[in-house]
């Protein structure tokens, strides 16, 4: 799809139907959930899942604080994206519960009260930081997010291939179609974002080879982050996955050609070799 403007990417989001409607989480079979076993590894990672989720507020709330939030189509894709993202964890959750872990019914604040304050001043520090750069950051903040929900999509398909559930997988191909949304919406302004300037994909690339981590570390412990990404993708293979669909479209990016980042981090978590680079 070729867009000229952000307004143009957000016209076609709003034209894109929620997979999670009422409708949708009330035919979902859960009644059935416990007639199928889970391997009890995959625990941690529906819970890490969960919490990511979960704390897409608290990162709507840092972005709207930003030029980027300011921008109007930026702001209002987030406004959905906040509820769409909030309803992926309510629902995980509800899975856990009928899978037979329970939670308490504060969990969302529990999950909020977790994160540590060192998050909080990074995140501070960072808002202070796009406040001085300005518009020009809104490449960096789209690049970013448009990495996290290709991952995102990853991981989800990574984790229906292994648990082999037929309620999860129903469940997880319903938020895989959100997000294959929010990874279009993302990459689409990225892309318009980067080209308005040199400096723009040079910020945007230096801020990704610096400070990139897997979706949740920071805000969750790194130890939560590695155990989630050796359970999906230690598999032998599995890193083919990330280079596919993660790495080789942020290639495509202006200013990233190249980059190998992603791969590379996942791919150490994983404790697994790195796979050969594909060539033209």
């Amino acid at each position: 799809m070729n867009f000229e403007t952000n307004k143009d990417v957000l016209d076609w989001y709003e034209r894109q139907e929620r997979s999670l409607t009422d409708e949708f989480i009330a035919d979902i079979p859960w009644h059935e959930v416990k007639d199928h076993p889970l391997d009890k590894r995959f625990i941690p990672v529906l819970l890490y899942m969960r919490d990511v989720e979960t704390l897409t507020d608290m990162y709507h709330r840092e972005l709207l604080r930003t030029p980027t939030g300011r921008d109007p189509h930026i702001r209002k894709f987030m406004e959905r994206w906040g509820v769409e993202e909030i309803t992926h964890g309510e629902v995980l959750n509800r899975f856990l519960n009928e899978a037979g872990y329970e939670t308490d019914a504060d969990w969302q604040e529990q999950v909020r009260r977790d994160v540590s304050p060192k998050y909080n001043a990074t995140a501070y520090g960072l808002t202070m930081l796009t406040k001085l750069i300005g518009k020009k950051f809104t490449a960096t903040h789209m690049t970013f997010g448009a990495i996290h929900e290709m991952e995102a999509a990853l991981g989800y398909r990574r984790l229906m291939a292994l648990a082999k559930h037929p309620v999860l997988t129903h469940i997880l191909n319903g938020i895989l179609r959100e997000e294959s949304v929010h990874a279009q919406f993302y990459r689409s302004v990225a892309r318009l974002e980067l080209e308005r300037n040199e400096f723009s994909r040079k910020m945007a690339r230096w801020v990704i080879e610096k400070f990139w981590a897997p979706v949740g570390q920071g805000s969750l412990a790194k130890s939560r982050t590695e155990y989630a990404i050796s359970v999906l993708f230690a598999e032998e293979g599995a890193l083919a996955g990330v280079e596919k669909t993660v790495t080789q479209r942020v290639q495509q990016l202006p200013g990233f050609q190249g980059i190998t980042k992603i791969t590379d981090v996942i791919s150490e978590m994983a404790g697994q070799p790195t796979p050969a680079m594909e060539t033209a």
